[in-house]
């Protein structure tokens, strides 16, 4: 196994200096943890830091800065020293990171304007000399300099920054103070050998990394339709209507939460082969990329995945004994936790098998409904539940179905059979809209029932401008021309749709 590639970058425009010092002290370090370490000194390099074409792509690169971008390319971990000149830093490495950086080899422009970087392994190291206390750097201006290398360019470039380090004030410093300094460099270059990463940065990637893999956003509307139906059946004129069962209630969200968990985990691991191919991925669509950008392991998601169940069969352990419809729940139980892991989890594979979107309808319908409405004491036979999951069922599928369009390059390629897989874009487009009106048209006698009437009052008035306005948007969408590109903000409005069949009975009902 080859050692970790490390290249310090001086970027002092004299040499030698004390940047240049520290820059050397870091490589010691680092080559004494028994890394690959190169020093490289841009007051050496013969280059102009101009950018002197309308893209830096048309300006040939100097032979210092073509093989530069080698070793940039080659490293595993960049290290950066320079002074935080103006706050910021030296117009030298200013204009060497103009030059270097390049579009289609730094970062590119994908087909729906967005960028994205194309440096996503590699790690970064900053240390600065400053002339004022570190603390006024940091608070009073706010660490310009720091900001702008880290976020602006490095994380543009998809270089993920681990630690930012400033020595000063330079100018009132003692031999003394630059000599430990020094040691500090040395240490911090010698740190590699453990990684890149302190040990409390690890801790903290590690839980944004998890937090990414549970994917919240999706989270809201199922809690939503099951308090919905637990509201519904603890207020009933019955005997189970003796007010919410609190206990029950936490219990059987829990379980909730924990069965989405799995499922999200699930499909991350097992749609890694379409994540990665994948080139329109947004806050919507292409998985949480944890796998994809190496942030977990496929070993840590399978783990988590048993976690998940384990948690919610343990909450279901405790709820099933105060459920009075045993049989009805013990089957909307086995429903969720089979169908929502089994969308992509083998053997099962829904979604690979065109039924995935009706999959998602249903679990996050009828088996969210019903699974509050039984474990508050509601009798499966009642007609709340079910007349409540019909225009739900609906007014998730133009979501679901849309969200598969951004995806359908690369799902084709993976071999699965998405509804956008199956009839392409234009047909995935018109199954949305007929869904949309679908929905639309269900509320509305749906809303003169005596099961919903208490439930839907004033939910017309949302649901009907909005399922125009959808509708509008897809057919402005088909009118451009349906194609696989992200479409955030169809896919907002469809999302945002559904929750009204959610929002507005749990208003009416709390």
């Amino acid at each position: 196994m080859r050692a970790a590639r490390v290249l310090v970058v001086s970027g002092h425009p004299r040499s030698p200096s004390l940047c240049g010092s520290l820059a050397q002290a870091y490589a010691d370090g680092a080559r004494a943890a028994g890394l690959d370490v190169e020093l490289l000194n841009l007051a050496e390099l013969d280059f102009d830091p101009d950018v002197r074409t309308i893209s830096p792509r048309e300006q040939v690169l100097e032979p210092d800065l073509a093989q530069a971008w080698h070793k940039i390319d080659a490293a595993d971990h960049l290290v950066f020293v320079y002074p935080a000149w103006w706050g910021v830093g030296p117009a030298r490495l200013k204009g060497f990171l103009d030059r270097v950086l390049l579009p289609s080899i730094a970062f590119r422009e994908r087909d729906d304007g967005a960028f994205e970087g194309l440096m996503q392994r590699k790690t970064a190291h900053l240390l600065t000399t400053i002339d004022m206390p570190g603390w006024v750097y940091r608070i009073v201006y706010r660490a310009p300099g720091h900001n702008a290398m880290s976020r602006s360019t490095l994380g543009f470039c998809g270089v993920t920054t681990t630690r930012i380090v400033s020595f000063g004030p330079v100018r009132s410093s003692t031999h003394e103070e630059r000599q430990r300094w020094l040691e500090r460099a040395r240490r911090l270059g010698f740190s590699l050998r453990k990684g890149p990463h302190t040990a409390s940065a690890i801790a903290v990637t590690r839980l944004f990394a998890w937090l990414r893999a549970l994917r919240l956003q999706f989270y809201p509307m199922p809690w939503v339709v099951y308090t919905v139906a637990a509201l519904a059946a603890a207020g009933a004129s019955s005997p189970a209507g003796a007010g919410l069962d609190l206990p029950a209630y936490l219990a059987g969200y829990g379980l909730l939460f924990f069965a989405e968990a799995a499922t999200v985990f699930a499909n991350d691991r097992f749609d890694q082969d379409s994540d990665r191919r994948n080139a329109n991925h947004g806050p919507f669509t292409g998985g949480s990329r944890v796998l994809v950008d190496g942030s977990l392991s496929p070993r840590a998601l399978e783990s988590g995945i048993v976690v998940a169940l384990m948690t919610a069969l343990a909450f279901a352990g405790f709820v099933l004994g105060r459920v009075a419809e045993l049989a009805a729940a013990s089957l909307v139980l086995a429903s969720i936790l089979v169908l929502g892991p089994g969308y992509t989890t083998p053997p099962l594979r829904l979604c690979w098998r065109g039924l995935g979107e009706a999959t998602v309808g249903v679990t996050h319908s009828i088996c969210v409904a019903l699974w509050g409405w039984l474990l508050q004491g509601g009798h499966w036979q009642h007609p709340f539940p079910w007349l409540l999951s019909v225009p739900l069922f609906f007014g998730i599928l133009p979501a679901i179905t849309l969200s598969a369009i951004p995806d359908l390059d690369a799902d084709r390629e993976a071999g699965k059979r998405t509804l956008a897989v199956r009839f392409g874009a234009r047909g995935a487009l018109w199954i949305a809209l007929a869904s949309t009106i679908a929905a639309a048209v269900a509320a509305v006698p749906l809303a003169q029932t005596d099961a919903l009437r208490p439930a839907y009052a004033n939910l017309l008035v949302f649901v009907l401008p909005h399922a125009l306005l959808l509708s509008v948007l897809i057919g402005r969408q088909l009118a451009r021309g349906a194609r696989c590109a992200r479409i955030d903000g169809l896919m907002l409005a469809a999302l945002s749709f559904v929750v009204w069949f959610g929002v507005v009975p749990l208003v009416n009902l709390s």
